[in-house]
């Protein structure tokens, strides 16, 4: 693998986002500050990380408002939170060394320096791009992976729905549940997204909850009840899907965008007593509790890309400068697939 250049000829200068106001509403360009710093020197115990690729997710605009639950919230002036992928360019970590491909909270930058801490990953395959890192073989799957084979311990032969279905979370956690040997029905925003679902995700249909009687499109599809709901958007979504839960039927929630914008106090789905009345239950869980498995879906999912059974959806936006605009385009429903922004050159991925 070729290396990225040494510290020699490394730019002398690093772009951060940093928080300059916390949103209403709308996140834009004025949310953030783009600043220059110097580039950091890794100290004992750290490493250098050249970012190649930062991933964009709904939870990075609770990250401004109120932490997310379990982050504190940023505050004025920090940097801009989220993970990224990269070179390791400097190293005085001894289990680090220039060249290796790492994943972990890098925050929106050129450069970062790393100790190994904080679900900081070494990347031992990628398959086209080490992009995946921060998609399909990162915690972007990895959510997928284990909501689905642990939380939701799918069967071959059941219906599985999917919200969002083909956003980061959403489009492999479909294709997982095809492998699995469901049949897997998706909701989406557009038609178009739709089309996308099941000509390349492996979905068997998807609804467009913008132009359908949501409610009769799940029951007429999901014709003996929905056995397992991937739950990514929450809302009336969620209620709908509970209402046409499955005997023994199991809710994996995994995120709530529906109502992140929301300015209405927060509640529980209104008919979640028909849980009860069904056997059914509904599960949430963060992905960090698995850290320890991670390699074993990175590997797993691996050998899934190479035999081309799943295919990593990723919408791809190029400079940092694009970053206040791509976390926005989460809550216009404008991605297909996994969000992610280059912001260097890639001197080791294949072309595609």
């Amino acid at each position: 693998m070729p290396a990225p250049a040494g510290s020699s000829d490394r730019p002398q200068v690093n772009r951060q986002w940093r928080l300059a106001r916390r949103p209403k509403d709308v996140i834009d360009a004025h949310t953030f500050r783009l600043v220059q710093t110097p580039v950091p020197e890794p100290q004992e115990g750290e490493f250098l990380v050249r970012v190649v690729y930062l991933s964009l997710a709904p939870v990075q605009r609770a990250y401004i408002i109120d932490g997310g639950v379990i982050e504190k919230p940023l505050r004025l002036g920090d940097i801009m939170r989220g993970r990224g992928v990269g070179y390791v360019v400097a190293s005085r970590h001894p289990d680090y060394a220039e060249g290796d491909v790492v994943h972990g909270p890098f925050g929106w930058q050129d450069y970062a320096v790393s100790d190994g801490s904080g679900l900081t990953i070494k990347m031992r395959i990628w398959a086209q791009s080490i992009s995946t890192g921060i998609g399909v073989l990162g915690v972007t799957g990895f959510t997928a992976y284990f909501g689905l084979f642990d939380i939701a311990q799918i069967r071959a032969g059941e219906t599985v729905l999917v919200s969002g279905a083909v956003g980061g979370v959403g489009s492999v956690a479909g294709q997982l549940a095809a492998i699995a040997g469901c049949q897997v029905f998706g909701i989406a925003g557009s038609d178009e997204k739709c089309r996308l679902a099941v000509s390349t995700l492996g979905y068997t249909a998807a609804i467009n909850y913008r132009e359908d009687d949501l409610p009769a499109r799940i029951r007429a599809t999901c014709e003996g009840g929905i056995d397992v709901y991937f739950d990514n958007v929450g809302g009336e979504i969620l209620e709908a899907a509970i209402d046409h839960i499955a005997q023994h039927g199991r809710i994996v929630l995994c995120g709530s965008i529906s109502q992140y914008l929301s300015n209405e106090e927060k509640r529980g789905p209104r008919n979640y007593f028909d849980l009860v009345y069904r056997n059914a239950r509904m599960h949430g869980f963060h992905i960090y509790s698995f850290a320890s498995r991670f390699a074993e879906a990175e590997a797993r999912m691996a050998r899934w890309l190479t035999d081309g059974r799943l295919v990593f959806a990723e919408d791809r936006l190029q400079g940092l400068e694009q970053m206040p605009a791509a976390l926005d385009r989460l809550f216009n429903s404008a991605n297909t697939g996994k969000q992610v922004v280059q912001i260097a050159d890639d001197p080791i991925s294949a072309k595609f």
